[in-house]
């Protein structure tokens, strides 16, 4: 169980790291994501 709950966890995490770095710089600003941010907001996401 724990480790479907991890690995689920690590597959949010990846995929919302790797949707919002496809942003551009204007659309994480209009979001207020600073770049430096993305694995932090993504940490938040699971």
């Amino acid at each position: 169980m724990n480790l479907v709950r991890s690995y689920r966890n690590w597959r949010v995490y990846r995929d919302t790291v790797a949707e919002l770095g496809r942003l551009s710089n204007r659309q994480l600003h209009d979001l207020g994501i600073v770049r430096d941010e993305i694995k932090m907001v993504a940490r938040k996401a699971i």
